[in-house]
């Protein structure tokens, strides 16, 4: 009986770290997302609107495809940047697309996502 409660005691210890180091594993990553990668997911975002996953709202123009093109590639960087004033028909905001680029760059790296918004005024 004793020696069953003192393996069950090592597995469940044992369990926990695996699942503390698969947890940061997950949360950080070595190195940034690149460009290409950011325009690989972006395309596949496309494709995925296109092919109606994302509604047809998302497909109702050029301005609503893009809006969640972007919220497809990054929901938190989005909602950051973007949610609470989408991009309009014309609009070119260069400081929010920087902004957005930024947001991405530090949360591929699990970083804190504090000050991103505001970064490039």
């Amino acid at each position: 009986m004793e020696i069953s409660r003192a393996r069950s005691s090592t597995c469940c210890i044992f369990l926990l770290l695996s699942l503390s180091l698969v947890l940061c594993a997950f949360s950080k990553s070595p190195r940034p997302i690149s460009d290409v990668e950011i325009r690989e997911k972006k395309n596949q975002c496309y494709t995925d609107i296109e092919s109606g996953l994302w509604g047809w709202q998302c497909k109702s123009s050029a301005i609503a495809k893009e809006n969640c093109a972007l919220r497809c590639l990054s929901p938190v960087c989005y909602e950051l940047i973007y949610e609470s004033d989408p991009l309009e028909e014309g609009e070119k905001d260069l400081i929010r697309s920087q902004e957005y680029k930024y947001c991405m760059y530090k949360s591929s790296l699990g970083e804190s996502l504090d000050g991103v918004r505001g970064s490039f005024l």
